[in-house]
């Protein structure tokens, strides 16, 4: 059904890159077909802005050729690898004067991209903020599977606001770009920062894809690193943990102290180093636990406090 309207809003599809040579040519004629099909809504200003997020491959040449044999390729070159968060912000904050909508995806497009038509329809209906969601992770490893929806989960728990099996997929409008760039913080979580930000949101399902070629680059390590990112990001509630830990070995501890008293006043002789010593152990294992995670909270003052900038730009072709 076709959708009638005075002014044609124009559509910027910001693809985050990372070493992603194997795929990029296949990525852009299938994010070309979703511009092409939706000509009669969106405005031929359209674009996909490619973000290489410190490649060591031929990713920034090979976008340099795609610019030049369609204009509406463009992207920009960040001086170092500043983390998938960032280049997404980067071509965000690089667009947002010059574009009414905005879809945010990987560039292995294990995310199905027809879905976008979707997306903009449900904008044209009003929605600010659609977010992409799996439907199935049929493609993903048991490992990866299970690790995902432990790590959905995890979030929840922790008081962290997201969107069930809702990765970094979604179409945002203007307005709420412009207010996602009003959060400062170099500690970046987007999947928890866009749902504080409000506004009418919808949703849209797809089954993710597998990978045609290339490596993920979100391994284990990485996955951990986000999740906890996200986890003290949002979260108050490990420190919270260490404190109610601290008072249960607070009461042992007093329960301990009336055994120990009752056992001189009944003149039995207390034995046992090697329960002692694990104890010692155990509380001081602890402890540790807990500076490390009220550490982690400072940490993360100190690098904000700082004020360092996110990303730097080094290249454009626009």
């Amino acid at each position: 059904m076709s959708i009638e309207t005075t002014h044609k809003s124009i559509l910027t599809i910001v693809v985050p890159c990372y070493n992603e040579g194997e795929v990029l040519c296949e990525t852009t004629r299938r994010l070309i077909a979703v511009l092409e099909g939706l000509q009669s809504v969106i405005s031929p200003d359209s674009r996909i802005l490619y973000v290489d997020d410190g490649s060591i491959d031929c990713t920034w040449d090979l976008i340099g050729r795609l610019h030049t044999a369609d204009c509406r390729v463009v992207g920009i070159s960040l001086a170092a690898n500043s983390g998938h968060q960032n280049a997404l912000m980067a071509g965000l904050e690089t667009t947002v004067r010059c574009s009414d909508l905005f879809v945010t995806i990987d560039a292995d497009l294990q995310d199905d991209e027809t879905v976008i038509c979707d997306m903009v329809r449900l904008a044209m209906e009003g929605c600010d903020i659609v977010y992409g969601v799996r439907s199935s992770r049929k493609s993903d490893t048991w490992f990866k599977r299970t690790t995902a929806q432990a790590f959905y989960r995890l979030m929840h728990r922790m008081g962290v606001r997201t969107v069930y099996n809702h990765a970094d997929y979604r179409l945002m409008s203007r307005r709420t770009v412009e207010a996602l760039l009003r959060y400062e913080e170099r500690n970046l979580f987007l999947r928890g920062l866009v749902p504080l930000l409000g506004f009418r949101t919808a949703t849209v399902e797809y089954v993710r894809l597998e990978r045609k070629a290339g490596e993920s680059k979100y391994p284990l390590t990485k996955m951990m690193g986000l999740a906890f990112d996200g986890i003290t990001s949002f979260s108050m509630t490990p420190v919270h943990l260490v404190l109610w830990i601290g008072a249960a070995f607070l009461t042992a501890a007093l329960v301990i102290a009336a055994w120990v008293v009752a056992c001189l006043l009944t003149q039995r002789a207390v034995t046992g180093w090697a329960s002692l010593m694990l104890s010692v152990w155990l509380c001081s294992g602890c402890i540790l636990i807990g500076l490390g995670i009220v550490g982690e909270y400072i940490g993360k003052i100190y690098m904000e406090v700082k004020h360092r900038p996110r990303y730097v730009i080094k290249e454009e072709v626009l």
